[in-house]
């Protein structure tokens, strides 16, 4: 089966059903006769900018990408939503701007920053619940400090 035909599969099981693990994740492909690795199912997960989200009483679990469900906005304005419901601060040291997030939301924000393509971001690196952008200059983290703090 293929890349495409696996991935629609992630995408309709997440969608009906609640996946906490990447190891539930490959169980559910399996049974529908996808056999893969949890390399794949990860890569595959970074791909579909899939994301974890808190769910009151049972912790996490997958959910699909804003991106398939806000088609026709600017990356600017998914960056914005995305950015009010992930993150608790933002601040800067020399060119580097640190972002702290919720728990599991800092890769989900990471990439909707990529996508809005700031000129000024040489690049951008996050873990669990922290983005680190690397800016051209002090003066170009304090622009973008000051215009990410307009987004909270």
């Amino acid at each position: 089966m293929s890349k495409l035909m696996r991935q629609k599969a992630i995408l309709d099981i997440i969608l009906n059903e609640k996946i906490k693990s990447q190891e539930e994740l490959i169980d559910r492909l399996n049974l529908l006769g996808f056999t893969v690795t949890q390399a794949t199912v990860s890569r595959d997960i970074r791909e579909l900018s899939i994301v974890k989200i808190s769910d009151p009483g049972s912790g996490y679990h997958y959910d699909i990408p804003s991106r398939i469900r806000d088609k026709g906005k600017s990356p600017e304005e998914l960056l914005k939503e995305i950015f009010s419901q992930a993150v608790v601060s933002v601040d800067f040291a020399q060119n580097i701007v640190v972002i702290k997030c919720y728990t599991g939301m800092a890769q989900a924000l990471c990439a909707k920053l990529d996508n809005a393509n700031f000129e000024l971001v040489v690049g951008t690196i996050a873990g669990d619940d922290t983005v680190f952008v690397a800016l051209k200059s002090e003066q170009s983290a304090i622009e973008l400090v000051n215009r990410l703090n307009k987004y909270f």
